[in-house]
This record gives structure tokens, C-alpha cells and sequence, in this order.
């Protein structure tokens, strides 16, 4: 059986999103509910890939495209290139993932010499046609045929110019047929070929452009951005749909609609709409459109349909739509819907009303947000009492704030992001073209446009701020320079805006931290109640503590006790601790550094009670904590010139004055001070050379150290309990955990647990209590994944380290791998992810379900975590979901995202299938 390409609006299935698009699908949707949809059909995806495959149409698919072109005919009562009322068509492109303004689209085909004339006498409007006319060839021209933009710009603007007219709406028809002339004109110079006048011609090049379009730049960049794989969306369909004007007069318009606002997420008509235009003015930004609330003074009644079509949309979608439309001589058609890109205060939001509304479960308010998107909530905010008064104000088209270098291309906004660069890209307006700049930037202000032009729906989806139509700005992109009034703005000056409310500021502007909106914490309260999955948080400092609170932490999965030495006050104690040459000398540094600790213990412990916190005895080599070789012997250097000159010093003096002692500011600077700094300093040295490793991270460090100097992690065990002790004296319910790190054997994990049956006992004793808490280890060794089974003989708790699993699994220095050939590894598609980030489910997935397994056969009730950083990716919780993990553990920021992460992981676990 032939394989069918085409689909009519009739007949399509609107499900079928993978084969026939999402826009074609919604079409086909749209008409057979019932709505004013223009008459058309779509050619399938399939059609798509295998003329990528061939590079050539489909055989007999033409033949099929001219039978469904004349049952158009035949609804509509026009002909495909008539001289009398001419059948016109777009021909747009739509994958199965919305990908707004990535791929091309065609107006107006079917305009020749001969069908113009029958345009212009069935509307009676020359104008009309031949701005219908000029608009087709610079389209055509550009996706199709390949000719830059600018070679037609360049004859629009010396028509414009020496007609002594700015705006394009102010030519007359004269003006337009010259242009359209000229345009022409151009088309031969650049093809070598007249315009083809053979309507089916234009219209099998228009497919084949919109094939070809899924392949091009723009798009590219786009799905690998946004991780869009093939099994997601894998080529396009062109949709072949009859034309109507918005551009026929005054009782015309086109327009953009939002079934809510998608930068708020307020349940109201949103959107901005043109009189006498066509739908790329609006969403190109060439012209600043007006709000839709001003359609019910132009267009009562329309305004009224519209309201009903935006009903009809939601309620039959049950999404928020983001849907196009055009009024032609009074009629109102919908051209196009899809759901609509917000940023994540809008989709959490719509997600809790909608659910208030009972249009949609809240299973599925959890599932239409990606947990990623959440993080956007996270970012800080422009201070709101900042007193610095704006440069100038446009349009909010997508919230947050940023701020950056100003930059007025794309090329460089890509090239300066790469070179790690914070930059505002400022453009008049922008293009699809400008993609690449918009995912280096941090946000895209332009002068001209809407909140529903082609720079705010992309800002929005990625959610990136966005101030558009800042008309005050005259941006010049030759100079490199712009202007507000007589402030100038130079390519480098920094620029801030802000997206919620329009604001435009010179150079940098104070933010505050984010809070936690309400509505954000109903829904996480709902995942909650779904997810298996528990979160916790990676924290060291009390602070952190109420942060991860606040996020709705349900306890602490990782406290790193060394981060607890680094404080200025401390670090001196320690280096005393490692430069002691025997164990009393460590001792008594040691027990200097208890009550320290022992503090930064009752002060976590109260402030994460009841919440369990897991306490990681120190980990990281000793040298650490000590100045580099280099940095030692350039100090020890500076203090012996030092030293010689104090010297030199008190020889002058002494012999002028006969002191023996020198005056002030020179005794303050004595030989026997700096001496003893040197001495210090070469002992350090000494100490840094013997601690020297050529592979740090795979020497001393973890429970080695413990074995080595069983004081140190004796002292940290003592600090654990005694604080526990002490908050239970003051009846606080509290849950700590005492984790080993770097372990390979039971016989470590079993000498590490005599220390603490040790501490245990005296610290019982001397408090009159008994203690509760629990004993467990990292996994972060391959071999301790294989002797798991032994290991849980000792451990009560298991939690996987994974950034240390993950570079011993796949023997990769993390540094040198991500700086040097990893990225390489990406592209190419030997890894589909960085496994730091993403957990590498094919191996240490498989070695972290092994471990599961053999710790559960010896102690079925053993606790089971992840602490490493994919501990707070979604599709790393996911897997840990999958084998039944019991929490994972992630830094606080990224609570909200896992939280969210984990309800997808439960509601989802029907899909699961283990990828690489």
C-alpha cells in the first residue's frame, strides 16, 4: 500500500502531532470542532524525511498536492492561478514540537503578473495587491530562492526615502508596483532566472524550502538548545492553507492571542493585533502593534467573537493557548493554535488556577511544567526600592531581570557568551536568524514590536528576560551605537533590564533574593503527595538550613564537615592540626577545633529539626587545607627580603643613635617575629612536599584519612554526638547520620564504628542519655558497589556519591574531561550527556541498581540515597525512582526543581525505559 502524505483539514488526525505537526494537527482539530478555519491540508512529516533522505519529493506527491489544491478550489469557488478570483496559499511549516519562528513560511503564493490583475479586480484595491504582490516575491525570494533580505531592503528603502515617507502603511499603489518591480528586478540578477510565473512551480519550491528549512541553521540550534531529539520531533510538515487578508482595509486586522497572560499567568484576554496587516508584522516586530483590549473600541463585536474563540480554544485544549488570527472584511478565521510558551511564574501559576477551575487534574498541572523550568523562580530579582531612575521604559514582553554588555548582533552576542561574557543583545528588532545570539545572552531588548513578536515568544520559552518596543531607543546597527535622547549607549556599556515591568537601565542595578510565591508552593505541596522520592538538601551552615527549609527540604543528605574548617578563624587550627608531627600534638589541635564544631553541630541540628542530617566525616586530602608549593615558596622569598631588611635597617640606626632596641614603626616588624613566620612557613612547605600526590583525588583522602589519624575523625564523631546530646537535653527531636566517606572495605567501615561505639559510650555516659542516630558510608568506589552486600552488614545507610563514582566508572579526570574532550563527546554523539551532570544510567546506573540490590538482600530496611549533583537533575531522579531509591540530595536551589522531578518520576513510571 503507498504510504499517504497528505491529509486534508477534514480528515486529519488531530492526535497525530508526530505525523502531521503540531500546527497541522491543531488545524485539522480546529475545523472538524467547529471553528473558522481557512480550507487546506498538510503534507505529513514522513513526506519530509524522505525527501531529506532522497532530495527529492516523494513520487505522485505533487499529483496528490494538485488534487487537494482543487477541492480547496472547489470549496472556496477561486482557482490556483486564475485571472479571476485567485485562489491564493501559504505554505507553513510546523514540527511536532512548537518551534516559534525556526523554520520558514511562504504568504501569498500563487501571485503572478496575471493572478495580481485578478486580485486587484476582484478586491478593486491596487494597493492591496500589489503590497500582496511585493511582499510574496521578498518571501519567496529569500526561502526559497536563498536571496538575502537586504538585497530587497535596500530598494524598499530608496523608494520609502525618496517618496519622503517613513512609514510603510503611507505608500500608495504606485509606490508598491514599483517596488514590486524592483523586486523582481532583483530576483533575476541574483538566480539567473526570471520569477517562476508556473504557480504549482512556486508552490512545490515552497515545499521543498519548508523541508529544508527543518535542516537549517536556526533550527538546529534550536532543538540541540533545547534538547529536542529526534524521537520528540523528527522532521516537519508543510501546511498548505487558503489565504485571508488582514490586509484589505480598515475593517481588517491580524492579530496574536494568548489564552492567558503568559508572562503572568492571570487569567485574562491577552494579546496585540494590527489593522490593514498582515500576521508577520505582528510577530516580526517590524511594527509595534496595539494592545487587543483596544479591538473593543475599533471591532466591538470581533472583540466579542475573539473572547469566545479564546474560550473554545482552552476549554476544548484544556492548555493555554497561544493562537493567531486574521479579520478579513469583517470575518474572524483562525489560522493557528499551540500551547503557549510561558515562563515558569506563569505555568505555575495557570497550572494551580486551572486546577481551581476543574479544567485539568493536578496530575496534570504537575506534568505540563518541566522541572527545569522552575529554576527561572530562582534567579534573583531587580531590588524593587532601587532609587535609579530608568533610561527608558518599553514593553514587559518576558519577566526576570538581567544584565549584561550591550551587544547589537547575534554573532557577537554568541561569541562574546561563549567567551563567557554577560550580555544584553539590543537590536531594532529581531529575527529568527538572531537565535544563536538569544541563547548566549542573558536578555533581548529591542525598539521595535510587541509582547507577542517573534523575540518575546523565544525569550519567553526560554525564559529569558525580554523588554520589547522600546521605541525611545533609535538603535544604530552600523555604529555599533544607540541612543536614548542624548544619552548614548556604546557596544560594552552595561545595560539592565527588566522584563516584568519594561524597565531599561544604565549600567547595573542591585537584585534581591527570589521568595517562594504561594502559588509555587501549593503545587509542590501537590507533587509532594505524589512522589516517592524524598528530597533532601546538600548544606554545611545553619543558614543553609533555613534556606533548604524554605525550599522544603525533608533534611540534609550531605553536610561536608571540612567547609565547617575553611572559615578564617578556623583554618589557622587546622594547619596547626596537620603540621603536628605526632598524635598528641594533633590531639591537642584537635581539641582546640571540638567545641568549634560541636557548635556548628547543635546550631544544624536545631535548625533542620526534626529532619534527619546525614554528617560526612572529612573527606578531602590534607593538603587542601595548606597554601600550593608555589604560593609557600614566593612567600618565604618575600619574608627572607623582608628580614634583610630589617636587618640593614637596624644596623644604620644603631649605629647613629646607639639603641639597641629600634623605635617605632620598626620594632613592630622584629627579626624574631618574621623569623618565626619563616620557620612556619618552611615547615609548611616540608609538610606540603610530604603530602604531595600525583593523583590527589585518588590518594589519602576519605576514610584513609581515618585509618591514618583515627584522632581526626574521632574528634568529628565526638562533636556529632555531643551536639546531639545537647539538643536532646533540650527536647528537640532530632535525626543525625554519620557517613563515611571513600570507603573500599567492611574491615574500614568496621574500625570507623569502634571509634564511634567508643564516643558513643563515653558521651552517653557523661550526658545520661541514650543517643539515636545512624552509621552508613558513601558509595563512591567501584569495589564498594560489588562488596555492598558486606558493607551493609556494618552500614545502616547507603548514599551514593556520584561525582566520585562517575569518574572512577568511566576513569575520567572530571576537570580534564570537561575542559578538554567531553564537549567533543557530545557533539558528536558519542555521549548523549555530560555524565556529570545527567547520571550515566547504562553504568553507574547499573552499578548503583547492583548496590541497591546486595545491600537490601542482607539489610532489607537499609536507607538509600543519592548525594552527588545529578541528585537534582529530573531524569537522574527518574532512575533513582526507578530503582527505588529513598531520597536524593541536591543544593538548595535545586530543591523545588527535584521535588517536582520526583511527582514526574512517580506519575510517569509507566515510561520509564533505561536510555543512555
Amino acid at each position: 500500500m503507498a504510504t499517504q502524505y497528505i491529509f486534508s483539514f477534514q480528515n486529519g488526525d488531530g492526535k497525530n502531532k508526530a505525523l502531521l505537526g503540531g500546527k497541522g494537527a491543531n488545524l485539522c482539530e480546529m475545523t472538524q470542532i467547529g471553528l473558522n478555519v481557512p480550507p487546506g491540508f498538510v503534507i505529513s512529516t514522513a513526506a519530509c524525511l524522505d525527501y531529506l533522505r532522497d532530495r527529492r519529493l516523494p513520487d505522485g506527491l505533487m499529483e496528490g498536492v494538485k488534487r487537494h489544491i482543487e477541492a480547496i478550489e472547489q470549496t472556496t469557488g477561486k482557482r490556483f492561478g486564475g485571472n479571476s478570483l485567485p485562489l491564493l496559499v501559504s505554505v507553513r511549516s510546523g514540527s511536532a514540537i512548537s518551534m516559534p519562528g525556526m523554520m520558514d513560511t511562504i504568504l501569498n503564493l500563487g501571485l503572478n503578473r496575471e493572478t495580481l490583475q485578478g486580485l486587484i479586480e476582484e478586491t478593486g484595491d491596487p494597493r492591496f495587491g500589489y503590497d500582496a504582490y511585493r511582499r510574496f516575491i521578498q518571501l519567496f525570494g529569500k526561502v526559497a530562492l536563498g536571496i538575502p533580505d537586504d538585497k530587497f531592503d535596500l530598494h524598499f528603502d530608496n523608494v520609502k526615502k525618496q517618496a519622503g515617507i517613513k512609514a510603510d502603511v503611507a505608500l500608495d499603489a504606485d509606490h508598491l508596483k514599483e517596488i514590486s518591480d524592483l523586486f523582481l528586478q532583483v530576483v533575476k540578477e541574483e538566480t539567473g532566472r526570471p520569477f517562476p510565473e508556473d504557480v504549482y512551480e512556486q508552490l512545490e519550491l515552497a515545499i521543498k524550502a519548508v523541508f529544508e528549512s527543518w535542516m537549517g541553521r536556526r533550527a538546529i540550534d534550536y532543538r540541540r538548545e533545547f534538547r529536542i531529539t529526534e524521537k520528540m520531533a523528527n522532521g516537519t510538515a508543510a501546511n498548505i492553507v487558503t489565504m485571508v487578508f488582514g490586509n484589505m482595509g480598515n475593517d481588517c486586522a491580524t492579530g496574536v492571542g494568548f489564552t492567558r497572560n503568559p508572562g503572568t499567568g492571570a487569567n485574562e484576554m491577552y494579546g496585540e493585533y494590527l489593522v490593514n496587516a498582515q500576521g508577520e508584522d505582528v510577530v516580526a516586530g517590524i511594527r509595534t502593534p496595539k494592545p487587543v483590549q483596544e479591538l473593543t473600541r475599533e471591532m466591538p463585536d470581533l472583540y466579542r467573537q475573539l473572547t469566545e474563540l479564546r474560550d473554545k480554544l482552552e476549554q476544548h485544549y484544556r492548555e493555554v493557548q497561544d493562537f493567531e488570527y486574521t479579520i478579513e472584511r469583517g470575518v474572524l478565521y483562525c489560522l493557528q493554535t499551540r500551547s503557549g510558551k510561558m515562563n515558569a511564574a506563569a505555568m505555575v501559576r495557570t497550572s494551580v488556577e486551572m486546577v481551581k477551575e476543574g479544567l485539568i487534574s493536578k496530575e496534570r498541572a504537575l506534568l505540563r511544567i518541566n522541572p527545569e523550568l522552575l529554576e527561572q523562580l530562582l534567579h534573583p530579582q531587580l531590588d524593587p526600592h532601587n532609587k535609579i531612575p530608568p533610561l527608558a521604559q518599553g514593553l514587559p514582553a518576558s519577566p526576570g531581570a538581567a544584565c549584561g554588555k550591550c551587544v547589537f548582533d547575534a554573532d557577537t552576542a554568541a561569541m562574546m557568551g561563549k567567551a563567557g561574557e554577560k550580555i544584553i543583545l539590543l537590536r531594532e528588532e529581531t529575527k529568527p536568524e538572531d537565535i544563536h545570539g538569544f541563547f548566549a545572552a542573558q536578555g533581548i531588548l529591542t525598539s521595535r514590536g510587541g509582547k507577542t513578536s517573534h523575540a518575546a515568544v523565544v525569550a519567553r520559552g526560554m525564559g529569558k528576560a525580554c523588554v520589547a518596543g522600546a521605541e525611545d531607543i533609535k538603535v544604530d546597527v552600523r555604529s555599533r551605537r544607540a541612543l536614548v535622547g542624548d544619552v548614548l549607549i556604546r557596544e560594552g556599556d552595561i545595560l539592565t533590564i527588566d522584563g516584568g515591568s519594561g524597565l531599561i537601565y544604565l549600567g547595573e542595578i542591585p537584585t534581591v533574593a527570589p521568595t517562594v510565591s504561594s502559588e509555587l508552593q501549593t503545587l509542590l505541596s501537590w507533587a509532594d503527595s505524589y512522589a516517592e522520592l524524598k528530597v533532601y538538601a546538600n548544606v554545611d551552615t545553619p543558614e543553609g538550613a533555613k534556606k533548604a527549609l524554605a525550599y522544603g527540604a525533608a533534611g540534609i543528605g550531605l553536610c561536608r564537615t571540612e567547609r565547617m574548617f575553611n572559615a578564617k578563624e578556623r583554618l589557622p587550627l587546622v594547619v596547626d592540626m596537620i603540621l603536628a608531627e605526632d598524635p598528641d600534638s594533633r590531639a591537642a589541635a584537635l581539641e582546640k577545633l571540638l567545641p568549634i564544631q560541636r557548635e556548628d553541630f547543635v546550631q544544624l541540628f536545631t535548625a533542620m529539626a526534626p529532619h534527619p542530617v546525614t554528617v560526612r566525616l572529612l573527606d578531602p586530602p590534607m593538603h587542601e587545607f595548606l597554601p600550593s608549593e608555589h604560593q609557600l615558596e614566593d612567600e618565604i622569598q618575600a619574608l627572607n627580603k623582608y628580614e634583610t631588611m630589617i636587618k640593614g635597617q637596624r644596623v644604620t640606626l644603631e649605629t647613629l643613635s646607639g639603641h639597641d632596641v629600634l623605635p617605632a614603626p620598626f620594632n613592630l616588624l622584629s627579626e624574631d617575629v618574621i623569623g618565626k613566620a619563616i620557620a612556619k612557613k618552611q615547615l609548611m612547605l616540608k609538610k606540603v612536599r610530604d603530602l604531595s600526590e600525583v593523583n590527589p583525588m585518588l590518594g589519602h583522602r576519605g576514610v584513609r584519612l581515618g585509618m591514618s589519624y583515627p584522632e581526626i575523625y574521632k574528634m568529628q564523631i565526638r562533636s556529632v554526638l555531643e551536639a546531639a546530646a545537647i539538643c536532646a537535653q533540650q527536647g528537640l527531636a532530632i535525626a543525625p547520620e554519620i557517613m563515611v566517606p571513600q570507603v573500599i572495605t567492611v574491615e574500614e567501615l568496621k574500625r570507623v564504628n569502634k571509634y564511634v561505639a567508643e564516643v558513643r559510650q563515653e558521651t552517653e555516659s557523661r550526658y545520661g542519655l541514650v543517643l539515636n542516630f545512624k552509621f552508613g558510608t558513601m558509595i563512591e568506589t567501584v569495589r564498594a558497589c560489588t562488596r555492598a552486600g558486606q558493607l551493609a552488614e556494618v552500614a545502616e545507610f547507603f548514599s551514593f556519591g556520584t561525582n566520585d563514582l562517575t569518574q572512577a566508572t568511566f576513569s575520567f579526570s572530571r576537570e580534564d574531561a570537561e575542559n578538554k574532550f567531553l564537549p567533543l563527546y557530545n557533539e558528536v554523539g558519542l555521549l548523549e550527556d555530560n555524565p556529570f551532570e545527567v547520571l550515566d544510567v547504562k553504568g553507574v546506573g547499573q552499578l548503583m541498581k547492583m548496590t541497591a540490590e546486595f545491600g537490601r538482600r542482607t539489610r532489607p530496611g537499609i536507607k538509600i540515597g543519592i548525594c552527588g549533583e545529578q541528585g537534582g537533575h529530573p531524569q537522574s531522579i527518574r532512575f533513582c525512582h526507578h530503582i527505588k531509591l529513598d531520597y536524593v540530595s541536591c543544593s538548595a536551589p535545586r530543591i523545588p526543581i527535584a521535588r517536582l522531578a520526583a511527582a514526574h518520576a512517580k506519575l510517569l513510571e509507566h515510561e520509564f525505559s533505561e536510555q543512555s
